[in-house]
């Protein structure tokens, strides 16, 4: 068996923290097993992971990103913002940014150089990858990279975190009544988390259909099946759209259909499918508030070749409520549950609860909702 010497161990290390490869043997005072292990750990995260240097980042439970932004600095998000990782300060060149970028492409499956300057991808644990080439970026190459945890809470332990702003009640009765639910929300607020938490909560006996970008939604469930939008290979074949997974989906016998992310012209097929007897389905957008979903929905369904009166005809019948979720301070709430109704042809959204420092208020919205969630009176 061979081993490692003290002095092999320190070049080594070298070697792997800046790029470079491994040294022959030049010394004969041998050292522990310890040793070799941890070398060959960084071997691994040097030809299988994020690098020496960002992949103890990733690994470390608390962080949810990791930005490198050129050759000037690492920034990570552990739940309250973005810091920057200072004894991390230049530890890489531009050439080592992008080798580095051009590997993590590689082992997503894409392809990332002068021609093809912009690559998202995701690798098998589900860790997301998107990463930009000078001269589109400007400080070189930029690196950024999203965690993706497979641990994941229940409604209750949501609750204890503070996140459901005391409407818990009125979400359990979203997945009991099967109401068509939409989840809004900037990045990192928490879509995701809190529907794969209410999902933990559908019965056993049905079957949740999840249809997503990349797979990351985990909930508790017995029953859950995914598909997975494929991008086109390098040869501009092979791509399979979201909406066409979503008609795929509406033919496996699904009891809720569950739309990851709504963010292009799949929101007529989602529109649709919710149009069409099946109850209980849910998906997340990108909006500032609930009151903003409705022009977000108008357009992304121009993007499909829908008009605002055919949006506002589709998405108040489909959609019995919009759950908006907000970060503040490194904490995650719902601030607001609003109702969508079509008046003279326009969609709006109208407030049905609402968080404020004295607690609950209840809005023009909230007899809508109630009623379709068969709740009684304010806060039941």
């Amino acid at each position: 068996m061979a081993r490692l010497s003290r002095e092999q161990v320190d070049v080594a290390r070298s070697a792997i923290a800046t790029g470079g490869g491994l040294p022959e043997a030049i010394s004969k005072e041998f050292v522990g097993i310890r040793d070799v292990l941890e070398i060959g750990g960084q071997i691994r995260n040097a030809l299988a992971g994020a690098g020496p240097h960002l992949q103890p980042l990733l690994d470390n439970p608390r962080v949810t990103d990791v930005l490198v932004n050129g050759a000037d600095g690492i920034w990570i998000d552990r739940g309250s913002g973005l810091e920057r990782v200072g004894e991390l300060d230049n530890v890489y060149s531009q050439a080592q940014v992008r080798e580095l970028a051009v590997r993590l492409a590689a082992a997503c499956g894409q392809r990332l150089d002068d021609s093809s300057p912009v690559v998202d991808g995701t690798f098998s644990g589900g860790t997301r990858l998107h990463a930009v080439l000078p001269p589109l970026a400007a400080e070189g190459t930029l690196i950024s990279l999203r965690t993706h945890r497979p641990v994941s809470f229940s409604l209750s332990d949501l609750e204890e975190l503070g996140m459901l702003a005391d409407m818990g009640d009125i979400l359990a009765a979203m997945v009991a009544k099967r109401a068509n639910v939409m989840i809004s929300g900037s990045t990192g607020s928490g879509k995701t988390t809190l529907l794969a938490a209410l999902l933990g909560t559908v019965p056993g006996d049905e079957r949740i259909l999840v249809i997503e970008e990349s797979s990351e939604l985990r909930p508790r469930h017995p029953h859950v099946v995914h598909l997975q939008e494929r991008r086109e290979n390098v040869q501009g074949a092979g791509a399979v759209s979201m909406s066409e997974l979503v008609r795929a989906a509406m033919r496996m016998r699904p009891d809720r259909i569950v739309l990851g992310e709504c963010r292009g012209r799949e929101v007529r097929d989602v529109l649709s499918a919710l149009n069409t007897g099946h109850e209980g389905g849910w998906a997340t957008i990108h909006a500032n508030s609930a009151v903003d979903v409705p022009s977000r929905l108008i357009a992304l369904g121009a993007l499909a070749g829908m008009n605002e009166a055919v949006v506002a005809a589709q998405a108040s019948a489909a959609l019995d409520a919009v759950i908006h979720v907000e970060r503040s301070g490194g904490i995650r709430r719902i601030a607001q549950i609003a109702v969508l109704e079509r008046r003279r042809g326009e969609l709006r959204a109208l407030a049905a609860v609402e968080r404020r420092d004295a607690g609950l208020t209840f809005g023009p919205g909230w007899e809508k909702l109630a009623f379709r969630l068969q709740l009684g009176g304010e806060g039941a």
